[in-house]
């Protein structure tokens, strides 16, 4: 039975601020308040900002390294299995073993290896691909790249609770805050 038209659910809170000043002291206050789910958006990078939200450590070069490491031991045992089990060849009485020859194909397989899984660690990590994100709805998110400052705090958030955290947006003195509709 159909009741109507399904209310939107909220995916978060989105306020708009003028300045880069305004939006770095926002954002310090947010995390001081205990919102950990906060997303900032700018016309241009703000090192301020890394700080604040801990963004500076990432997992994307571990990501790589596993990956490198991953393409090495594959180089390295599909190499082993064809000398030595598959089509063993005795030349001149080396051993079937011999690593010093399989270097250029571990290599091309590290490098090999690394460049996926840095590619595919950074969609996963990003989220990607995402066609159409919701704040894309709300009209005045156009200016995010050209010269105002968005701090976004997600329904996910454990401290979020829609009012509250209107309230707490609204005490930061921004131009506008408005829902963003999942």
């Amino acid at each position: 039975m159909n009741h109507g038209p399904a209310r939107p659910e909220l995916r978060g809170l989105v306020a708009e601020f003028e300045n880069e000043e305004a939006i770095v002291e926002a954002t310090q206050k947010t995390v001081d308040a205990g919102y950990h789910h906060i997303e900032t958006y700018t016309p241009y990078p703000l090192d301020e900002l890394l700080d604040i939200q801990h963004l500076h450590k990432n997992k994307v070069a571990l990501v790589i390294l596993i990956g490198g490491l991953t393409g090495c031991a594959v180089g390295f045992f599909m190499q082993w299995f064809a000398s030595v089990i598959h089509y063993p060849i005795n030349v001149g009485g080396r051993p079937l073993n011999s690593w010093p020859a399989f270097i250029p194909v571990m290599f091309e397989c590290t490098v090999l290896f690394a460049s996926f899984a840095a590619l595919i660690g950074m969609m996963v990590m990003n989220k990607l691909p995402r066609p159409n994100h919701p704040l894309f709805d709300i009209e005045r998110f156009r200016h995010a790249t050209q010269d105002r400052f968005f701090l976004c705090i997600e329904a996910e958030d454990p401290y979020f609770e829609k009012d509250a955290t209107r309230q707490f947006l609204e005490e930061l003195n921004p131009h506008e805050v408005n829902e963003v509709e999942a």
